[in-house]
């Protein structure tokens, strides 16, 4: 599974947010109302279920669901 892909998926579980549903521009507090716990219930979920890692520093230079998204990238997440 594809990052954006791994991450809608656990969106979805997180915080029941269909992938239609996910703004992919706009900052995530504000279009989804995520904050830092939901954040790192996300990360948590993505290492456990797929291996992709977010640290603590990635997840404080988190802004949109595409920042996460290239984070994976850069950490060879394919």
């Amino acid at each position: 599974m594809n990052p954006e892909e791994a991450l809608k998926t656990k969106f979805n579980e997180v915080l029941d947010l269909k992938p239609e549903e996910i703004v992919l521009d706009q900052p995530i507090g504000e279009a989804h109302d995520v904050d830092s716990t939901e954040l790192v219930e996300i990360s948590v979920g993505l290492k456990k279920d797929y291996g992709f890692q977010l640290s603590d520093n990635d997840l404080k230079k988190t802004h949109t669901f595409n920042d996460i998204v290239e984070i994976l990238k850069t950490k060879g997440a394919t």
